[in-house]
């Protein structure tokens, strides 16, 4: 059954409310604009942000595995340390069999899953992306790895096309989301129009662009390069304190109306994401520095139309590199971590 596209108000590519968005990452109503910046001072007494085994995705993740036959188990699940588990790609089938092998009951429980690490906008945004990019969300594929329902570590992780995505319950210490995840959307065709008509991600395009376009000539000279990185899981390798030296406009020197733009931007680039990985990845660049170590880069390459709005951007900081390539269509590669210590992109 296709699922329509999420509808939000005036403009379809946008996040579907404020109130909605409060309620995906804990924002308050007056929106993000008016939230306290991304510091890098923690706060006493908090516990360490991320899921838990005992969250609804996790609990379905430890029912699925009991469904599972003998057979099955020799097809989808793996032991904890495989590599499998920290591979992320943009288009790659993790196991051969899809969702649709799999019982009734199990294909319910993986539904079950992906509603539980997804808001509610972002579940309605991948159900449309999935319908138009692989024909439903039947047609992707899930592996297990660890021995979910136990007290050892555990993932469950999705792949297919334009997705890979995790539940692990904070198995993966110091890693937001369990690792690396991707996700994009090639709306209507693989070559968008320039204004990337429904494309589900496109909003955080130009969000970004918004941020490229607030910026004096200076700034926008800093931000701008000609060559875009490689379209691959290794343009997102953590460069910890090597950050300073790499290209972009450090948001350290920009106004404080711009650093609220930006972190605007890291808030609704999380929105369709459940509230705990959104609290944990907003932590853990919290704990690298905050928004102060981060830079913004902007790609010449694959600007669609000519028309200077820049599909292809990144935002990177010591142990965070989020990638939006919006050419030829949307791919958007993203690993966050509390430390580059704890790199974990297996294939970059």
């Amino acid at each position: 059954m296709a699922h329509p596209m999420p509808p939000s108000g005036d403009d379809r590519n946008l996040p579907l409310s404020r109130r909605q968005f409060a309620r995906g990452v804990g924002a308050s109503a007056l929106g993000a604009a008016a939230l306290p910046l991304i510091s890098a001072v923690p706060i006493l007494g908090q516990e360490k942000a991320g899921p838990s085994p005992k969250d609804a995705a996790e609990t379905a993740v430890a029912r699925l595995f009991k469904t599972l036959s003998n057979e099955q188990r020799t097809l989808i699940s793996f032991p904890f340390d495989h590599p499998k588990r920290s591979m992320v790609n943009n288009n790659w089938a993790i196991v051969k069999p899809t969702i649709s092998d799999m019982t009734k009951e199990q294909q319910a429980l993986c539904l079950e899953i992906m509603k539980g690490i997804t808001s509610e906008d972002g579940y309605a945004r991948f159900m449309h992306q999935m319908d138009e990019d692989a024909g439903g969300f039947d047609n992707y594929h899930v592996a297990l790895f660890g021995e979910p329902g136990s007290d050892t570590p555990f993932e469950w992780v999705l792949s297919g096309r334009h997705d890979t995505l995790r539940a692990d319950g904070n198995s993966v210490e110091g890693l937001a989301f369990g690792g690396p995840i991707f996700y994009g959307h090639a709306s209507h065709s693989d070559n968008e129009d320039a204004g990337h008509t429904d494309n589900v991600w496109w909003y955080q395009g130009r969000q970004a662009n918004a941020i490229y376009k607030s910026l004096d000539d200076k700034q926008q000279a800093q931000a701008l390069v000609n060559t875009a990185e490689p379209d691959s899981a290794k343009s997102i390798r953590l460069v910890g304190d090597a950050i300073d030296q790499r290209p972009g406009v450090a948001i350290a020197t920009l106004d404080g109306q711009q650093k609220k733009m930006v972190d605007a931007l890291l808030k609704d680039m999380l929105l369709p994401f459940r509230a705990s990985d959104a609290d944990e990845a907003m932590e853990c660049i919290q704990g690298a520095g905050g928004i102060d170590r981060l830079r913004l880069t902007f790609y010449k390459e694959g600007d669609i139309g000519n028309d200077g709005v820049w599909d292809l951007w990144k935002l990177e900081g010591p142990a965070l590199s989020w990638y939006f390539r919006g050419s030829p269509h949307v791919h958007t590669w993203l690993h966050i971590a509390r430390d580059a210590k704890n790199q974990a992109t297996a294939n970059a």
